[in-house]
Parts: structure tokens; C-alpha cells; sequence
């Protein structure tokens, strides 16, 4: 600020050149307090195996034993209710993880001596969307979507939007963190993305 101060003082600036350069440093003033220019980045998380939660839903096929086989939904409480078996802890599982789980869950019941099971995802729980996009709400998650992608569901941009970044409030290792993404960024199932209010 002491140098701007000592600069708009200089005799030499015009007013002409004295109005643009007040101009100058009021967008790059403001430019700083937009909402979300002050998020750290967001972190990025290593690549693995997906780990399920509430909302998922999965395939479970026990071979040959068409009644224990079916699609299931983790519920609210992070498990699968599966015939027989009852609640199975899916929460953070991977789904061979989960497949093991149930194997594990059939032999100690003795269901089953040796079960041949296998699980897949066939519905990603949700992500959201919110702020400056045309129709902002909840959406189907796709592998692969990006920022980008998720605002061209949700209708695009809207003309107040901030279209250089994007906020993403993500669970990572238990921890709900909010950081700021390029628009990019590849996003996954539970995200809540925000589009920000640009303030010129």
C-alpha cells in the first residue's frame, strides 16, 4: 500500500494515466478478495482403489447361489443388509475388500464351505453442485468427471460465475476438507463443487 501511495503522488502521472492506473490496482485489489481466491489448493489424493459409502450401489454375485446374488445400496449406516447374512460393514471397503468380507460372513455362518464371490459398483453415490450455474443440485457421478463437466450438467455457467476455479468440499481420510481446483479437476462420487459470484 506505501507504494502505491508513493506512486499515485509522482507528478509526472497525468490524470489520465493517474485514473488508469487507480483502475489498475482497484481490479487487482479486488481481484484478491474474490470468494474462494484465498482457499489453499486443494489436495490431491493418491490414486487407488474406490472405497465405498452410503449411496453406492453394488452388485454382489455369489456363484451358484442365486438367492444371496442381487444389487444392493450401502445405506446411511455404511453397510449391506444381504439375505441371510444380514448387515455387512461396507463403509471405506473396496469392493474386493467387500467380496472377502462377504465370503468370510458366509463361511463363519456356514453357508457356504468355499464361496465364490465377486462385487462391482453400478451406481456412484451423488455429487453436488452449487452456486453460479444454471441448475444447481445434486447429479449422477460418471467416472471421469471433471469440474467442468459436472457445470455443463448442471446447464453451464451462468454470467456472474467465476469460470477460472471451482471450490471442492471432499472426505479424505475422515476429514471433510474444502480447497480450491482448476476447473479441470477431476472430482469424485460425494464431492460438493461451488461455482463463485466473480465480482467484474
Amino acid at each position: 500500500m506505501t507504494f502505491l501511495r508513493v506512486f499515485f503522488s509522482q507528478r509526472w502521472l497525468s490524470p489520465l494515466r493517474r485514473l488508469s492506473a487507480v483502475s489498475l490496482a482497484a481490479c487487482l485489489l479486488l481481484s484478491a478478495c474474490e470468494p474462494g481466491a484465498n482457499l489453499a489448493p486443494l489436495p490431491q489424493t493418491a490414486a487407488g482403489p474406490y472405497a465405498l459409502g452410503p449411496g453406492d450401489e453394488v452388485r454382489v454375485v455369489v456363484f451358484g447361489q442365486t438367492e444371496l446374488t442381487g444389487q444392493f445400496t450401502v445405506n446411511d449406516r455404511g453397510s449391506l443388509s444381504i439375505p441371510l447374512l444380514g448387515d455387512i460393514p461396507a463403509r471405506n471397503e473396496t469392493p474386493n475388500g467387500l467380496s472377502r468380507e462377504i465370503s468370510v460372513a458366509l463361511q463363519d455362518k456356514k453357508i457356504l464351505l468355499n464361496p465364490s464371490v465377486s462385487v462391482e459398483v453400478v451406481k456412484y453415490r451423488p455429487v453436488f453442485i452449487l452456486g453460479q450455474v444454471v441448475k444447481p443440485g445434486q447429479y449422477p457421478y460418471e467416472p471421469g468427471m471433471t469440474a467442468l463437466t459436472l457445470v455443463a450438467i448442471a446447464g453451464g455457467f451462468t454470467y456472474r460465475a467465476q469460470t477460472g476455479y471451482v471450490s471442492i468440499l471432499r472426505k479424505i481420510d475422515g476429514h471433510v476438507i474444502e480447497g480450491r481446483a482448476k476447473r479441470g479437476e477431476e472430482i469424485l462420487p460425494g464431492d460438493v463443487v461451488t461455482v463463485y459470484e466473480r465480482y467484474f
